[in-house]
């Protein structure tokens, strides 16, 4: 099989975890970046859950894909696997996303080509989906939770650091930002 692509719009922006020989923004459409995810290890507890970002049905969704050669797919598509299906509230999918022109540096994901990813949507129906929350409830989640990896604030603001190191903005998740700040 030839080369695939892996969409990242999350911690895989900033942490891919596996091999790939070409990163470039694209675009998803048809879903959105939310934190609509409790998280019970990684950001939270049972007790207190903290939230994490999942891709949530309508708007679109900016983003890096990164080409993975396909002598590499059983080992990354394990490694993903292992990574993003831990509690099995994402969905594996392969959905169409439009790369940029020009690589990371352009960001016009208007006119590029389309081609076929491997994307992790958030399942609806999962006891861990928090749903469409507005930008105030979602920084109250998120204020103050605290997981195996850290605290939740740290999970959203690295996620925005990242955000606009790429020239991505997110306003809403800016929002939640500045809401926890307050």
């Amino acid at each position: 099989m030839g080369d695939f692509w892996v969409f990242g719009y999350g911690s895989l922006i900033w942490r891919p975890g596996f091999a790939h020989v070409e990163t470039r923004r694209a675009r998803l459409h048809g879903y959105r970046r939310s934190l609509c995810v409790y998280s019970f290890v990684h950001r939270g507890t049972r007790e207190r859950p903290g939230l994490v970002l999942g891709l949530d049905r309508g708007g679109s969704c900016i983003g890096l894909a990164f080409r993975v050669p396909g002598d590499l797919r059983n080992e990354v598509i394990t490694y993903l696997r292992e990574r993003e299906l831990v509690t099995n509230v994402y969905l594996e999918r392969t959905l169409s996303i439009r790369l940029d022109n020009d690589g990371m540096n352009v960001g016009d994901t208007n006119g590029g080509e389309i081609v076929p990813a491997v994307a992790y949507v958030v399942d609806r129906t999962h006891e861990q989906y928090a749903g469409a929350l507005d930008a105030a409830d979602a920084a109250t989640v998120v204020r103050g939770a605290v997981g195996q990896s850290g605290k939740n604030e740290d999970y959203v603001s690295s996620t925005l650091e990242h955000l606009e190191a790429l020239g991505i903005r997110d306003h809403w998740l800016e929002e939640v930002a500045k809401r926890i700040g307050s």
